[in-house]
């Protein structure tokens, strides 16, 4: 199927790791003019010198800032804009589900969470209606299965999840018929160095009876998996698409629908 990327002007946020790494990739082999952007100097320099060298025909761009922060991403969105003279695609991918367990968290704990979370989502969608001079376009939010339903995650993160998914149903409403946005809420994605991995390496027995007993599918899935979606809800294909959360868990929410 050919998604018609090719040339498609993209940004991603958080796209040095995991999920964000794999839609950073998945656009450059399609072809398209991909930046993206990562709190982490030393890792989106070594990354985007690893890039350069497996798509080296690729038109790529990279930006050391923090989605959390207004006037750096404000920056960031102007700096594309200028060298590109617009963005076609925008992909909100920054996220961390790394809290407490306690019922409600601390205040300070909550805001820090809904402030990465959500905050970095909202500034994202702001940034790229703010820039945009066609007034059409795609954006994409990245939500979790922990946005639908109560799994026992950390109840500030998806609270966070919950919002971005009320987020993008309302802006979708809002922007149509131009601008198409849609949200994908994954379920456990294993990558290496990933929260999952950290979890293996301590008890690798328990986390395969909970990926068994909890997952239809009975294993994780894969950041190229997420980025494959992620790709044809962006393209034109999916020109009928708008207003959506999409699941992909390997079965895990099925149960609770």
């Amino acid at each position: 199927m050919n998604l018609n990327l090719k040339g498609k002007r993209v940004f991603v946020s958080g796209g040095t790791r995991g999920i964000g790494l794999a839609i950073v990739k998945g656009f450059l082999s399609e072809g398209a003019h991909v930046a993206f952007s990562s709190r982490n100097e030393e890792s989106i320099k070594q990354i985007t010198k690893d890039l350069k060298k497996e798509f080296s025909d690729s038109v790529l761009l990279y930006f050391v800032s923090d989605a959390t922060d207004p006037e750096k991403t404000k920056d960031v969105f102007e700096s594309i804009i200028s060298e590109w003279n617009g963005l076609d695609i925008v992909v909100s991918n920054v996220g961390d589900g790394r809290s407490t367990q306690e019922p409600l968290q601390s205040s300070e704990q909550f805001e820090s969470t809904m402030r990465t979370n959500l905050k970095s989502a909202e500034i994202i969608a702001r940034e790229f209606l703010n820039g945009n001079k066609t007034g059409k376009g795609s954006l994409l939010f990245i939500s979790s299965i922990t946005g639908l339903e109560a799994f026992g995650a950390p109840t500030d993160y998806s609270v966070a999840k919950a919002a971005i998914i009320a987020l993008s149903k309302n802006l979708a409403r809002k922007l149509a018929p131009d601008i198409r946005v849609n949200c994908i809420s994954p379920g456990n994605v294993y990558s290496p160095g990933g929260s999952w991995d950290e979890k293996i390496q301590k008890d690798p027995e328990r986390i395969k009876k909970i990926i068994d007993s909890t997952v239809p599918m009975k294993r994780f899935g894969t950041p190229e998996e997420i980025a494959d979606l992620v790709l044809f809800l962006s393209s034109e294909r999916a020109s009928f698409i708008t207003g959506s959360c999409v699941v992909i868990d390997g079965g895990q929410t099925v149960g609770f629908h």
